[in-house]
């Protein structure tokens, strides 16, 4: 059985500097039982390693899961369940 099987998947969707750097809209993250955001944060580091400023880009992201933020909290300690949306939002300059 698969991972995907198992547990279903989350959507990554990128904005602005951090979809310049992955060079895609958002991808589709296969996750199990008991997932976390520091799971998928590590998904996509690895499916973008090629990209030389992804991971420092997605390193000063504002994330949210759904609607919820995740501002200050341990990536490890924030479950995703299947079909949420993970959010990735860089800092944006201008008022």
């Amino acid at each position: 059985m698969s991972e995907a099987s198992a547990g279903g998947s989350v959507q990554v969707r990128y904005w602005a500097a951090a979809r310049s750097a992955a060079g895609v809209e958002s991808d589709e993250v296969a996750i199990g039982p008991g997932a976390t955001l520091a799971d998928v944060l590590a998904d996509v580091r690895h499916r973008h390693a090629a990209q030389p400023k992804f991971a420092a880009v997605v390193g000063c992201c504002s994330v949210l899961i759904g609607d919820r933020p995740v501002a200050g909290l341990d990536p490890a300690t924030v479950t995703v369940a299947p079909g949420d949306q993970v959010e990735l939002l860089p800092p944006f300059a201008g008022g």
